[in-house]
């Protein structure tokens, strides 16, 4: 890409004004950051208003150009998903803030003192689609971990991510922390998510949050560091031990609660020695889900459709699941080494020892015993807002959340020690 196009200045631009958003945020005390954020929260419910007439304008666009109802689910604020926003902002604040903590201390045998402290990262641009809920998830969270943001929402969001913003900012300016620290790309043009992928010393790590086409191209363009999220194609395994009644309530929570969100489950796993299988799948789609089988899920009855090669690989984001009998354990770790994201995977089971060994050899950034595999959210983690489940082995890995935007630096501490 030029130096001389558009959308490279437009960029260059940000990141000039970004990275001094980045000096000030550093410089930035504990209780600053919290002040503003309470504040950006106030503003944000201050201008409800306005906010959910810009989400309306979203979802008639939406409606018009064929959004799916699990994507139109994504894009929609209303009274109560708008208040939660500004509450995670809250619960944000209130967080340690992870800038200047000790990793650790060690003393060298010549008496130098080495320490490791959190430090921000610097100017991150954060990529993402559709939930307009980001804007304020990653603005909060950078300002918290002391970094700045470049955030480019998805066009069908545009008009609820910049009211959102506008109002966020705001806030923080009202607490006296600088406009700059957040930032929304002013452009829909995609020539600018390609600018900010090669923005190498302008952008410092790149976090990608949306489906497998938008991972997939930040992977593929990006010349500067990504911490990668994923698509969720996301397991339950009910073993042959589960009780019926603990299975049903785990399965059908993990697939309807919201189908739209990265931790739903896509596939179940059912243990041929399970004799509740055919309930099971009655009581999925009961729920509304279509149920799509293996040849030995369909012989179970119910009239289930038949699943593709495909299906045991996709991310649904809508009520359809993929449903495998599998043969016990070594039959659900073959399936899920074979089809799973590394995002989040789920057993049902009393066997206490079986369940170890799942929780030992998946290799899921989570993997849950006896519980809905929706419980893959930051807030739920007890981490506040999160910018997503990063699905890597490097940096960080699961909720990315405070710390998770820190990197760390070496203090050393002496008396005059030479090597000579």
């Amino acid at each position: 890409m030029s130096l001389h196009d558009p959308s490279t200045a437009l960029i260059a631009e940000l990141a000039d004004r970004a990275r001094a958003g980045a000096r000030a945020m550093a410089r930035a005390s504990d209780a600053a950051k919290a002040t503003a954020l309470r504040r950006a929260a106030a503003s944000l419910r201050a201008a409800a208003g306005e906010i959910l007439a810009a989400n309306a304008l979203d979802m008639e666009r939406g409606r018009g150009s064929g959004l799916s109802e699990a994507m139109l689910d994504r894009l929609r604020l209303d009274d109560a998903r708008l208040a939660a926003v500004a509450t995670a902002v809250e619960a944000v604040a209130g967080l340690p803030d992870p800038v200047g903590q000790e990793i650790d201390r060690t003393t060298r045998p010549n008496g130098l003192v080495l320490s490791r402290v959190r430090v921000p990262i610097g100017v991150i641009g954060i990529i993402y689609e559709s939930r307009p809920n980001v804007t304020v998830d990653a603005a909060a969270l950078c300002v918290r971990s002391g970094n700045a943001v470049i955030l480019r929402g998805g066009s069908e969001a545009v008009e609820s991510n910049r009211a959102l913003h506008a109002a966020f900012v705001r806030g923080l300016t009202e607490g006296a922390l600088p406009a700059e620290a957040v930032q929304l790309v002013p452009t829909t043009d995609r020539a600018a998510v390609g600018a900010m992928l090669t923005a190498a010393g302008q952008i410092d790590l790149i976090i990608p949050r949306g489906g497998r086409s938008l991972v997939e191209r930040v992977q593929n363009d990006a010349r500067v560091p990504v911490l990668a999220h994923l698509d969720g194609v996301n397991h339950v395994f009910v073993h042959a031990s589960a009780t019926a009644e603990m299975a049903m309530r785990v399965v059908v929570d993990a697939k309807m609660r919201r189908t739209g969100v990265c931790g739903a489950m896509e596939t179940l796993l059912i243990d041929r020695d399970w004799p509740h299988a055919a309930a099971l799948i009655a009581a999925l789609a009961d729920s509304g889900c279509e149920v799509r089988g293996d040849a030995a899920a369909q012989a179970l009855g119910g009239g289930i459709a038949a699943a593709q090669a495909a299906d045991w690989d996709t991310e649904y984001l809508d009520a359809i699941a993929s449903v495998a009998i599998v043969d016990g354990m070594d039959g659900a770790l073959a399936h899920i080494a074979a089809h799973a994201s590394h995002h989040t995977d789920a057993i049902v089971a009393e066997d206490a020892g079986v369940a170890e060994r799942f929780l030992r050899e998946v290799d899921s950034a989570i993997v849950l015993w006896n519980a809905s595999t929706q419980f893959a959210d930051g807030g739920e983690f007890g981490l506040g807002a999160e910018i997503g489940i990063a699905t890597g082995r490097l940096h960080a890995r699961g909720p990315v959340a405070l710390e998770g935007l820190t990197t760390y630096k070496w203090l050393g501490r002496g008396t005059g020690q030479v090597r000579g």
